[in-house]
């Protein structure tokens, strides 16, 4: 699963690059992220954390839009970030 974070960390240095939900799949699934498909004729995939409070959505188009992709980057940060702090009390 090495390959998840080394496509985290191509997203954070290139996100106009030409990213697929799959690959967003892959980094949920190691940062261990909820990332549900869209329901009821919708999009947007919906990533959560148990951890983070709100709901990012990921339209499924492709190419995923920078926008999505430095959201992701940065969820998964506070997402990591939440983890520690939960371990450390």
């Amino acid at each position: 699963m090495a390959k998840a974070k080394k496509i985290l960390e191509k997203m954070g240095i290139n996100p106009r690059d030409d990213w697929t939900i799959k690959e967003v799949q892959k980094v949920c699934e190691y940062y261990n992220l909820e990332c549900a498909p869209p329901s009821g004729g919708g999009s947007h995939w919906k990533v959560s954390s148990e951890h983070l409070e709100g709901i990012l959505t990921i339209p499924s188009n492709r190419p995923i839009k920078p926008i999505y992709i430095k959201k992701l980057v940065g969820y998964v940060s506070a997402h990591q970030d939440a983890e520690e702090d939960k371990g450390d009390g």
